[in-house]
């Protein structure tokens, strides 16, 4: 228990930046391509999804094991 504790410490702490970088490009570049009115966005809904999943992750595993 203690070694999946640190485990999410760790990753919230020293990759939630790069998370949070991935994030925001992602929702920058597709916001570009709808302004433009292109329809191939399947990249930027990818790396937007899978990073926002990373960051909800993250935060809801340091939470739960915190607490118990």
């Amino acid at each position: 228990m203690e070694s999946l504790l640190a485990f999410f410490f760790l990753n919230s702490i020293y990759l939630m930046p790069i998370y949070g970088w991935i994030f925001c490009l992602s929702l920058v570049n597709l916001l570009k391509k709808l302004s433009k009115g292109q329809k191939d966005i399947s990249k930027e809904q990818i790396f937007l999804t899978i990073s926002f999943i990373i960051i909800i992750w993250s935060i809801s595993g340091v939470t739960a094991l915190s607490l118990s």
